[in-house]
């Protein structure tokens, strides 16, 4: 072994150590290496070199197989980056680095990152004084929450903020939380600055490798993107900006790291000395306690940039309707009339509907029978062109023949979803120009907002995706159909999130001056969360009294077991043993709602910590307990840790 020194690298595995390789050829840490480990072939990251490895396994350590030079190093920034988030989010390195792997692929060349100098960014009075707030905040050491009525500005003053930060030689992330919202605003940032690069999981392989280089290669850089932008090569990253602070697609489900894209720019902002600014209409309670408790600076903007108001609320009782024959399908005359008077006066509409499909589920008029997916325990839902049954769990599909299979009797839709409506819509409206927005639309995505923001579609029906942060200069009418099924969660945060979902939808109206009009059709018309958005209401503190009292987040931290198996009396053995295995309090096993998924019982267990300076112990306590659990009973896989779950 002369001349041969002893290395540690990180595999894209779920590992809780670090192995040692042996290497003839001199490597840094940072560096790629081609390994060998249980048989197969791993690019690694070397996290350590010349180090002295336990002497018991000195004769069972391989050599390296090869220097990976088409790669670059990894900084040592990136590595402490992981690192946090693995410690977090009780998962280990090689699983944050198997996420980072994402953006790895040999890097083909950008087209000529434009030399033109972009447009000036012009701020109203109520904008600077915001700007003037944020950079206080920064001079504090503290992230600035920018809490800013839907068409505020928002945006004009993030633009402010990084054209201040690259002009002082520093590079910045802009992250969004849905690729939609990335693809509206990337003409808007590119009209100031040409050089930006976009990343996120619709670009194609060959351009995200090419982002990559652009950010390994440039002295200061301006990147938006969705969550994955966060593992991008970043050095010298002056400013990150979390656009739609609030929102939930900034949470990774699976695999591990199941992290959130706020808390982790606020890590990668510690790793990288970098000012982080928060922006929403709606902040998240979390955000907002951090606020008030002094961690964040809150910056308000409570004008709108166009001095428009704020969109009237109409809510339309659809069970009093109803008896006065007041209704045309899912839609109510009322509703109708208002999209009349609209389209008459040339302006558009937006209809929500959370559920996309024709309709939810079907009945067998006969026997009562609901169809429901042999792999979940869910109803099918009913789709048409063509008419099929699917499964929105598991994807499970089968064909739909309107007959029910128990007893021959005929199926009949239940419930209107996003095709339903739309087909409705067209009936009642043979000349207005009517798309969808969901995951079942024939035309892209992207194509479809771009339509509508210039005026080529009159009427636009959608799932959620319709109630982002868009900015549509003449929507003035937004609806929200069966908003009932917002409110049906079982979860303490079911208010804040329909709350949060309706002021995002209401502010997409009415933005450029003229009046809007939010009209929202329930079965609960009398419901705190329709009754504070016609009030103009802001329940924050009672919000948060509640969670208090009740002793959960941000008052808390929440950790969430899912345990899940083929088997549903081995699960409930083993879940339950798992509660007795661990060290901290917890409720369950209980069974949620949909306790079976692609063919997987489903047992849940809730954990919360208190906020003190011992969190972390115990998580690394909860994290040692599941693994040692695991090994145990021969039973790895099956458990699941999600830390913060939304």
């Amino acid at each position: 072994m002369d001349g041969s020194i002893f290395i540690q690298v990180i595999l894209p595995l779920k590992l809780e150590w670090e192995p040692y390789y042996l290497v003839e050829t001199p490597v840094a840490a940072g560096d790629r290496v081609k390994v060998e480990f249980a048989g197969k072939d791993y690019v690694a990251v070397v996290s350590a070199a010349d180090v002295t490895p336990p002497e018991q396994l000195v004769d069972r350590i391989l050599y390296v197989k090869a220097i990976v030079r088409d790669l670059p190093p990894v900084y040592a920034q990136e590595i402490a980056f992981w690192r946090s988030l693995a410690a977090y989010y009780l998962c280990t390195i090689g699983e944050v680095y198997k996420a980072a792997l994402l953006r790895d692929r040999v890097a083909g060349e950008l087209p000529e990152p434009s030399k033109e100098t972009g447009r000036e960014v012009h701020l109203s009075p109520e904008q600077e004084r915001a700007v003037g707030e944020v950079r206080n905040a920064f001079a504090a050491g503290k992230t600035a929450l920018l809490h800013g009525v839907t068409g505020s500005g928002k945006t004009e003053i993030y633009l402010e903020l990084a054209r201040e930060t690259l002009a002082a030689g520093r590079s910045v992330l802009f992250l969004v939380p849905e690729i939609a919202l990335s693809r509206q605003l990337e003409d808007r940032v590119a009209a100031v600055f040409p050089e930006l690069q976009v990343y996120h999981s619709a670009k194609t392989w060959p351009r995200r490798a090419a982002v990559t280089k652009a950010v390994l290669d440039a002295p200061e850089y301006l990147v938006l993107g969705t969550r994955s932008a966060l593992f991008l090569p970043h050095h010298n990253l002056g400013l990150i900006i979390v656009d739609e602070e609030h929102d939930n697609s900034f949470k990774q489900d699976s695999p591990a790291p199941r992290y959130h894209a706020r808390e982790s720019a606020i890590m990668l902002s510690v790793v990288q000395g970098a000012h982080v600014v928060l922006g929403s209409a709606t902040p998240s309670l979390e955000s907002l306690y951090n606020a008030e408790t002094g961690r964040y600076a809150k910056v308000e903007l409570k004008q709108r940039f166009h001095s428009g108001q704020e969109a009237e609320v109409m809510i339309v009782d659809t069970v009093a309707e109803r008896r006065k024959n007041g209704m045309a399908g899912c839609l109510s005359l009322k509703l109708l009339e208002q999209l009349s008077r609209t389209l008459d006066a040339g302006g558009q509409a937006a209809l929500l509907r959370s559920r996309r499909s024709y309709a939810p589920a079907v009945q067998c008029t006969e026997c009562g029978t609901i169809p429901k997916c042999p792999h979940c325990n869910v109803s099918l839902s009913l789709h048409i062109h063509p008419e099929r049954l699917i499964c929105h769990y598991c994807g499970h599909t089968e064909p739909y023949t309107g007959v029910c299979d128990h007893c021959g009797g005929a199926l009949q839709p239940l419930g209107a979803g996003t095709q339903k409506i739309e087909e409705e819509l067209q009936a009642i409206y043979p000349k207005a120009r009517i798309a969808r927005l969901d995951s079942d639309a024939s035309q892209s995505e992207a194509r479809t907002i771009r339509q509508f923001a210039k005026g080529e579609i009159d009427i636009l029906v959608g799932t959620q995706v319709v109630t982002k942060g868009f900015d549509f200069a003449g929507l003035s009418l937004v609806a929200v159909i069966q908003a009932d099924n917002i409110l049906g969660q079982q979860d303490f945060r079911a208010d804040e999130h329909a709350i949060q979902l309706l002021e995002q939808f209401r502010g997409r109206s009415g933005r450029r001056g003229t009046p809007g009009l939010f009209v929202i059709q329930t079965r609960e018309p009398h419901h705190p969360v329709f009754a504070r958005l016609g009030e103009h209401a802001d329940n924050t503190a009672q919000l948060l009294e509640e969670r208090r009292l009740f002793g959960y987040p941000p008052y808390t931290r929440l950790i969430h077991l899912t345990v899940k198996d083929t088997n549903e009396k081995r699960l409930n053995y083993l879940s339950r043993e798992l509660v007795q295995s661990l060290p901290l309090a917890c409720i369950g096993p209980y069974t949620p709602v949909v306790d079976k998924i692609a063919d997987q019982f489903i047992r849940q267990i809730r954990i919360m910590l208190p906020r003190d300076k011992f969190l972390q112990e115990r998580k690394r306590q909860l994290q040692r307990a599941v693994s040692d659990f695991e090994k145990n009973h021969k039973y790895p896989g099956h458990v699941i840790v999600d830390v913060d779950p939304v």
